[in-house]
């Protein structure tokens, strides 16, 4: 049986978004958007690298890694 690939979420700073969870392809947006409601209190995200993000470009800012599970 395959295994399902698995994602990770990195923020603009380079980490990803949760320590331990990954995320099929069907989860990433959702773990993404519930991420990002963490910010909504300040309305922007503010990152080391490249200053105050707003939160509607915040997503140009990150990336959707898969992750080999084979490690």
């Amino acid at each position: 049986m395959d295994k399902e690939e698995r994602y990770v979420i990195i923020s603009p700073d380079g980490f990803t978004i949760h320590p331990t969870d990954t995320y099929s392809d069907s989860e990433v947006l959702n773990a993404f958007r519930d991420w990002k409601k963490r910010y909504e209190h300040q309305g922007y995200y503010s990152s080391v690298k490249y200053g105050n993000i707003s939160l509607r470009d915040l997503e140009d800012y990150c990336f959707v890694e898969k992750i080999n599970q084979d490690e």
